[in-house]
């Protein structure tokens, strides 16, 4: 491989995933039409076959770091941050799936000499058997760094780690992933990094997210998500002071239909009604529990009536 092609990097943080998807994750990271890559399983001290099972792969182009005590999650997606010596960075879960061509597309979306933040591709939401449950083409080509961010609060762009190249030494620059709760702890770099360096579209889908019972979220208290989607915001009024009216109204609004919606639909732990009250709160009184309830229940009705619409 040329010099002149880039190296990427591909950090792969794993917990007890030896009997999962965890050697398919890592045969499509090395497997790549960008050959230039280096991949890094960082292991976050697991009591299962993974070692055996990593050490079986025999390529120069992988690493692999057992950390001898549990690390956590974020300090483990960072110590495969600090690993890596390519030019741009993928953090890929070990339960996540990227097309052959991703890093492929996305280093092709460069001009000649150009440097960005960070770059993005459309992404799939699959289930644990690879079924497709949706996807979301990358709609964000041309937008200001508000209007995307915008786009994201209004439901036009999708955002998801599996789907996003950043810029390896500004992401270590800026201190890697996290946030005051560390649940939107890839979403304050990427907003970061976008807003001050600039980023590149891919529009074609090409990586998976998935999604299953294990995923973050449900033994999380509401709480902890409304701090941390009140830091996240702080985050975002800082980086763009100019539309900052703006990117509050709608971000209140968008966090206060999230947070009612992660107690409804059981992805937060709740213990009191008090809580849609604190969100109520939280942010600016701007969209109340009745109200969402409400929608919520007309939601409902619609969609048995276009179900029932469609079999007739």
């Amino acid at each position: 491989m040329s010099s002149s092609v880039p190296l990427v990097s591909i950090g792969i943080p794993t917990f007890n995933r030896a009997n999962g998807n965890l050697l398919k994750v890592i045969k499509r990271a090395l497997g790549q039409t960008w050959q230039n890559v280096e991949v890094i399983v960082s292991d976050n001290c697991s009591t299962d076959h993974t070692a055996e099972l990593v050490g079986a792969i025999v390529d120069p182009r992988l690493r692999y770091i057992q950390q001898e005590t549990n690390i956590g999650p974020n300090n483990n997606f960072n110590a495969c941050l600090n690993q890596a010596k390519g030019e741009y960075f993928l953090l890929f879960h070990d339960d996540d799936m990227i097309d052959e061509d991703f890093v492929d597309a996305c280093m092709s979306s460069l001009e000649p000499g150009q440097s960005v933040g960070a770059i993005f591709t459309g992404v799939r939401v699959i289930d644990g058997d690879d079924n497709v449950l949706e996807e979301h083409k990358n709609q964000a080509a041309g937008l200001s760094p508000a209007e995307f961010i915008l786009g994201w609060f209004n439901g036009r762009i999708a955002l998801y780690l599996c789907g996003t190249l950043y810029n390896t030494a500004r992401l270590k620059e800026v201190g890697g992933f996290g946030s005051k709760k560390n649940l939107f702890d890839d979403l304050v770099p990427t907003f970061t990094l976008t807003t001050r360096y600039g980023r590149a579209d891919v529009a074609d889908v090409k990586a998976s997210f998935r999604r299953h019972l294990s995923n973050r979220g449900a033994t999380v208290p509401v709480r902890d998500w409304v701090e941390d989607s009140r830091y996240l915001l702080d985050v975002i009024l800082q980086l763009l002071p100019d539309d900052r009216d703006r990117l509050k109204r709608e971000g209140n609004l968008y966090f206060a239909r999230k947070m009612y919606q992660y107690i409804a639909g059981g992805q937060a732990v709740s213990r009191s009604p008090m809580d849609y009250l604190y969100i109520y709160r939280s942010f600016d009184y701007c969209y109340s529990p009745l109200r969402f309830f409400y929608v919520r229940k007309v939601g409902r009705r619609v969609g048995r009536l276009k179900k029932a619409i469609a079999g007739t």
